[in-house]
């Protein structure tokens, strides 16, 4: 019995050694299910090895969706695909391959307020996650004040490096953003240098022919939208407020619950 604890002593702390938690924790529960079930060695290392790996890729998953600070709820699973046209539905259910990361394309999503674009980004976003691809998500209007704070501290490149190592960069509500030219020079430097390196999810409310609002000058403006969509996929979410929509389903409910409130205050 000494030597049988003396081994599992030293296996325990060698796995430890080699940072293989799961196998640590479950190598004498299988070693017995392998004994029953007459398992030779190797499939009972390779049912190890195996765990040891789902579980590695877990954790792997869930660190990269907090550092993409994806909003979680906005998944694919929370979106009615139902909402939208076919040919819609087809291009969602194309990206979410991921194929095009590895092509540096863009996608640019626009939409009336409320009609799910960026609800549909993040939806993206969170199925390449979860083939391991490194995303990150931010508002365009805290962006672009990152970029300017970066370039007053002389530290422009280093931020624009650290944001390179992100295979998608989901900028949402570009539209929003109609700040001084200053602030936009930023946001069409990170647009160039991002430029066939890698890809960018935008979404806007506003269409080409209005973004001369945002980059405040007709150059500019031709070169950020030439960079963009050089290499893109745009989805055209033409349909009605998913929120207005929503409040219009609830409003007979509400309606219908206080009038039955009343009705039983009065009976």
């Amino acid at each position: 019995m000494t030597q049988e604890r003396n081994l599992h002593k030293n296996l325990a702390a060698l796995l430890k050694e080699l940072r293989m938690p799961t196998m640590r924790g479950n190598y004498r529960s299988e070693a017995d299910g392998a004994r029953r079930e007459s398992l030779s060695y190797e499939r009972y290392l390779l049912e190890l090895v195996r765990q040891e790996a789902e579980a590695r890729r877990h954790n792997r998953i869930e660190r990269l969706l907090r550092q993409s600070k994806l909003p979680l709820e906005k998944s694919l699973d929370s979106f009615d695909l139902g909402r939208l046209p076919l040919r819609l539905r087809q291009q969602v259910r194309s990206l979410v391959e991921g194929s095009f990361l590895d092509r540096r394309e863009n996608i640019l999503a626009f939409g009336n307020p409320g009609s799910g674009k960026t609800h549909i980004l993040c939806a993206i976003g969170q199925e390449l996650i979860r083939q391991d691809r490194r995303v990150l998500f931010t508002n365009c209007a805290l962006l672009v004040q990152d970029l300017l704070v970066a370039k007053s501290e002389l530290k422009l490149g280093k931020l624009l490096k650290r944001l390179s190592r992100f295979e998608a960069l989901i900028i949402d509500d570009i539209a929003y953003v109609q700040q001084n030219r200053e602030e936009m020079e930023v946001l069409f430097t990170l647009l160039a240098e991002r430029y066939e390196r890698g890809s960018v999810l935008l979404s806007s409310n506003l269409p080409f022919s209005q973004w001369e609002q945002i980059f405040k000058d007709p150059m500019t403006t031709a070169a950020a939208i030439d960079r963009l969509v050089h290499h893109c996929v745009i989805l055209e979410l033409n349909v009605k407020s998913y929120r207005m929509e929503h409040a219009k389903k609830r409003a007979p409910r509400k309606a219908r619950d206080e009038e039955s409130t009343v009705t039983e205050k009065y009976h």
